[in-house]
């Protein structure tokens, strides 16, 4: 079920809530459009997280790696660029992809068949005006 919010708070209380019930070796996939607010609701779970140094999107590099409360290692992963991972590629994001870590990915559609199943599915759509669907399923 996707819940409406009108404003940022709204998706930051959101991604809060989903941050508290994340462990280690879940895997978080996020859809939707360009601009949609797929790395605002990272930022914001990985602020709950206890990560406290900007979050920023890794289109052009791909991958980061946050340290939060008590070592919690959040990687992020924006697979925009891609037009396909492939095996090659992905032993290259192994290091993000650590089972001790919780992991945000982008832009999944473009490791289809590569990166590992999601445990949390999250699809974000645009409503205009500063409105956002958020939409949570678990796998």
């Amino acid at each position: 079920m996707a819940e409406e919010v009108d404003d940022e708070s709204g998706t930051a209380r959101i991604a809060a809530a989903l941050a508290a019930t994340l462990a280690p070796g879940d895997i978080v996939h996020l859809t939707g459009d360009l601009g949609a607010g797929k790395t605002a609701f990272v930022r914001y779970a990985a602020a709950a997280l206890g990560v406290t140094e900007p979050v920023t999107s890794p289109t052009f590099s791909i991958a980061h790696r946050y340290a939060g409360r008590g070592g919690q290692v959040v990687s992020h992963l924006d697979l925009y660029r891609s037009r396909g991972v492939t095996v090659e590629e992905l032993a290259d994001l192994e290091e993000y992809l650590d089972e001790a870590a919780i992991v945000f990915v982008e832009w999944p559609e473009a490791g289809a068949g590569v990166l590992p199943a999601a445990t949390i599915e999250i699809a974000i759509d645009d409503l205009g005006d500063g409105r956002r669907s958020i939409a949570i399923h678990r796998a």
